[in-house]
C-alpha cells in the first residue's frame, strides 16, 4: 500500500521530535550558554566536559571544548555572578547543572527571585528548609532582630536531589509580576511550576517580594537573569530560556 506523502511527512516529524526533543523548544530561545549571552562573563569559561568532585567543593577534572560553561577552575568556584544581556518576563527556562560536593548557587529569575542550587543531597523530606536545593529563597529585613531578618520563602516539597558530581535538571514555568501603567505592582510574582530532576518541587508558589540577594529597587515588568557564581563551583550543559505569557 502507497502511504501518503503528508502521512510520512507527520511521522518523519515525530520520529524527529522523539529523538531530538530540543527540536520542540521554540525559535525564540534564548541559549545562555553563550558567553556572549552575558554582560561580563569573563571570570567562566566554556569546557567539553567537567567531572564534580564527591569529597571536596572542587572539580576533579575539567577537558576543553565548548559544550559547557563553568566557572572555578582556578578559584574553586569564588567567582562572580553573571547577568544576561536580555530581559524577560514571563518564562520556561531549561537548565541542566552540576556542582561538587558542599557547593552553592543559584539562578535569580528576573534579577530578584532565587531558585536556589546547593548540595543537598540525602537530606530527608521532613527536614528540607529554605537554604535546600530548589527552594526559593527566604527574603531578608536587615531591620529586623538578628536571628529574626530572614523570613518567608518556599522549602522543596520534597528532595530530588542527586548526588554531587552528578548532571541534575530544573524545569521552571515563571510568571512575571504584573506592572501596571503607573508602574505600581498589582500581582506578585510565582513560580507555575518547577520540576527538579522531573519530580514537581513547586505548584504555583507565589513571591511577595524579592529574595534575600536579589536586585534592589522596585519590582518590574521584566529583567535580566541572574547566575549565582560567587559561592561555589557550578556547571551548565543547559541554560535555555523561552519567552511565554502566561494568563
Amino acid at each position: 500500500m502507497k502511504l501518503p506523502l503528508s502521512f510520512l511527512t507527520a511521522c518523519f516529524s515525530l520520529i524527529c521530535l522523539v529523538a531530538h526533543p530540543d527540536a520542540a523548544l521554540s525559535a525564540d530561545s534564548v541559549d545562555l550558554l553563550l558567553p556572549s549571552a552575558w554582560v561580563d562573563s569573563s571570570t567562566w569559561a566554556q569546557a567539553g566536559d567537567v567531572q564534580g568532585s564527591t569529597q571536596e567543593m572542587k572539580w576533579k577534572a575539567v577537558t576543553p571544548g565548548e559544550k559547557l560553561l563553568y566557572n572555578g577552575e582556578a578559584t574553586r568556584g569564588i567567582t562572580k555572578n553573571i547577568t544576561s544581556k536580555e530581559s524577560f518576563g514571563d518564562v520556561e527556562i531549561a537548565v541542566e547543572f552540576m556542582i561538587p560536593k558542599g557547593s552553592n548557587s543559584g539562578i535569580y529569575l528576573m534579577s530578584r527571585y532565587e531558585l536556589q542550587i546547593i548540595d543537598s543531597y540525602g537530606r530527608a523530606d521532613n527536614e528540607l528548609t529554605v537554604h535546600d536545593c530548589g527552594a526559593i529563597y527566604e527574603q531578608w529585613d536587615a531591620s529586623k532582630p538578628k536571628g529574626e531578618q530572614g523570613f518567608g520563602g518556599t522549602r522543596p516539597s520534597t528532595n530530588a536531589t542527586s548526588a554531587p558530581g552528578t548532571w541534575q535538571s530544573f524545569r521552571i514555568l515563571f510568571r512575571a509580576p504584573r506592572i501596571d501603567a503607573s508602574g505600581k505592582k498589582v500581582e506578585n510574582a510565582r513560580f507555575i511550576r518547577v520540576e527538579h530532576n522531573g519530580v514537581t518541587i513547586h505548584e504555583d508558589s507565589e513571591v511577595p517580594a524579592p529574595t534575600r540577594g536579589g536586585a534592589e529597587g522596585p519590582e518590574v515588568a521584566t529583567a535580566p537573569l541572574i547566575v549565582q557564581g560567587d559561592h561555589g563551583p557550578i556547571a551548565f550543559r543547559k541554560l535555555q530560556v523561552t519567552p511565554k505569557k502566561f494568563d
